[in-house]
Formats: C-alpha cells, structure tokens, sequence
C-alpha cells in the first residue's frame, strides 16, 4: 500500500471496478497473442519505443530506444528484436531482463495519437546473425533485446490528445525548457562535474557516440 500522503486508498479489484467500470466487449477483445500485418506495419513506422522492466525486487523502470523508423526487426508473428545501442552502460533494462524476463513495450508514430503495445518475455542476445544487419555506420550492436511476443494491441490516443504533444504550437520555447546539465551536475553533486562540463560531455556523446 501507498505511505502518507495517501491514505484513502483502493485496494481490491472489485472496489477498483466499482468505482471505474469495465471495459466493453470491444476492448475486452482488441488483444492478439502476435504481431499480425497491422503491428508489423505500425512497428515499421515508428522510430521510438519505451520499454518497461522490473528488478527482481519488484522496482520498476521505463526506458526509451529510439533509432529510424523501422529499427525494431520484427522476425516473425511471434518474435521482435531491439537493437542496444550505446549508453551510458548502467543497462538498467538489461539486468532487470536478467532477473524478471516479461517486459513491456509501448511503440509510438509522430504525429499519430494511438500507440501499440507489445507485451512477452525478453531476453538479451548476442548472435551477429540477428544483429549484424542491424548495423549503422558499419558498428553492429553489441547486444540487442529479443522479445517473444505473447500480447499485442492498439491503445486509444486519448492520452496524446490531451497532452497536446505532436502540436508544436503547444511546445516551450528553449529558453524555458529544463535546464538538463545543470540538473545532472546538481543531483552527481563531484566537485570537478560542473554545468558546463556535463553540458560538453553531452555535446560530445550526442555527436560521436550514437552509434
């Protein structure tokens, strides 16, 4: 259960769906157990995807991979690749896959509000047979994600609608965006990791180590 501030609290199922309701016969029927040609075609089009994992303590994590559209292969109905591309090598996703292998997906298209989420057991690969003509700039990942697809299905774009975020006129200004170098080198709290420095060292990676 949630500590203070919570306290007036759901904590049964039925009492969830008391107060929520329960899906139709529509959404209680929208779930496939593949990738049909509709989620290869989706999947082939989009360029980023968040990927959910928990620890073996049951501590939660979402991570984003993101590459031209198409990156994630889709080898058969049943199966997908992510290719893993440089990092900064915590491998968050990657050890929780070692420890608790179901992951989720949820694949976004700019600019298309309904997103399409895969759901299966992960695991994390090594043959150069799979992630060889995953190549960019001739460097082939070291390591990639294969998922063996066991749910699949579209959710309803009402999130994006709400949030606005495919229609530019509602983005910042980047002078008011988040400072990111500032807030990376207040929560590393070194002496010698400054603003400046995080925002070089960024710089550098941005531009030389994306592949």
């Amino acid at each position: 259960m949630c500590n203070r501030p919570f306290q007036d609290v759901i904590t049964t199922e039925e009492e969830l769906c008391e107060r929520m309701g329960t899906p139709n016969r529509m959404v209680a029927r929208k779930a496939i157990d593949h990738l049909d040609q509709h989620c290869r075609d989706f999947i082939a089009l989009s360029p980023f995807v968040l990927l959910a994992t928990t620890d073996a303590l049951g501590a939660c994590d979402v991570s984003p991979r993101g590459d031209a559209p198409g990156f994630v292969q889709v080898l058969d109905d049943n199966h997908l690749v992510i290719p893993e591309r440089p990092g900064n090598r915590r491998m968050d996703s990657l050890r929780n896959i070692l420890s608790i292998p179901q992951v989720g997906l949820l694949f976004l298209i700019p600019g298309l509000g309904e997103t399409l989420r895969v759901n299966g057991r992960a695991c994390v690969i090594k043959d150069q047979k799979l992630l060889q003509p995953m190549a960019v700039n001739g460097r082939s990942p070291k390591v990639g994600i294969g998922l063996e697809v066991k749910e699949s299905f579209i959710h309803c774009a009402k999130s994006l609608k709400r949030s606005r975020l495919w229609e530019p006129e509602t983005w910042l200004e980047p002078s008011a965006l988040p400072h990111v170098s500032k807030m990376l080198a207040d929560h590393i709290q070194l002496p010698d990791v400054t603003a400046e420095s995080v925002e070089k060292r960024l710089k550098e990676s941005y531009t030389h180590r994306l592949y």
